[in-house]
């Protein structure tokens, strides 16, 4: 098993334990490839839910170039329920599991077909 299996792997646990959602691994692998070499990068493979900065870059280019969302949606609100699932007092929030839970939120699956 390679390195991106054991991330994903860890990720559906982050999924289930923590977000208490049961994982379509399928999507959750393809948004793993997505995140590309981030998630090798203990700093890049993660996301700061209080660094405005941070959430930012996730709108701009997650929500906004990757899955084609208009910034008339409101895609601040759905950064905010996202971490509210995470749970705001977990430190280490995954980035391929807040994109997981972003593209579910807005039914964006489509961008991974």
């Amino acid at each position: 098993m390679g390195k991106r299996d054991e991330l994903i792997e860890k990720y559906a646990e982050e999924l289930e334990q923590k977000c208490r959602v049961t994982p379509n691994l399928d999507l959750l692998r393809k948004v793993t490839i997505g995140c590309g070499p981030a998630i090798y990068n203990a700093d890049a493979s993660t996301v700061s839910s209080t660094d405005p900065d941070e959430l930012r870059t996730v709108r701009d280019n997650f929500l906004i170039k990757k899955l084609g969302l208009s910034e008339s949606q409101d895609l601040e609100g759905g950064i905010d329920a996202v971490m509210e699932t995470y749970g705001r007092s977990n430190r280490n929030k995954y980035r391929a599991v807040v994109y997981y839970l972003l593209t579910q939120h807005f039914g964006a699956e489509h961008a991974y077909a």
